[in-house]
């Protein structure tokens, strides 16, 4: 990851609503959501909530699958593990000390 990269990626969470979906569906796990259910447990209408999915989705922070008549939505959880790690990758280089 790099950091044009990174800076995609919070800019997409800038929004109060998409980072509250992308936390929604991180505690979803690999279960996901389907929109509906998400949309209903944000209290959020259904075309705001559609909306905050687009952007996550074209940042590669969540990943639709169709079932049915339903789309389920899902955190990518190794994209964001990947930037907590880009985050922290120098964390306390400068002081020697080990981060915890």
């Amino acid at each position: 990851m790099d950091t044009l990269h990174a800076s995609k990626l919070f800019e997409s969470l800038s929004s109060p609503v998409r980072l509250a979906v992308f936390q929604q569906l991180a505690a979803a796990g690999s279960k996901g959501m389907v929109a509906g259910d998400l949309a209903k447990q944000l209290n959020l209408a259904p075309n705001n909530l559609s909306f905050h999915l687009k952007t996550l989705s074209h940042s590669g922070l969540v990943r639709a699958e169709q079932e049915g008549r339903f789309v389920r939505y899902f955190a990518q959880l190794d994209l964001m593990m990947a930037l907590t790690g880009f985050l922290t990758q120098n964390c306390c280089a400068e002081t020697g000390e080990c981060c915890r």
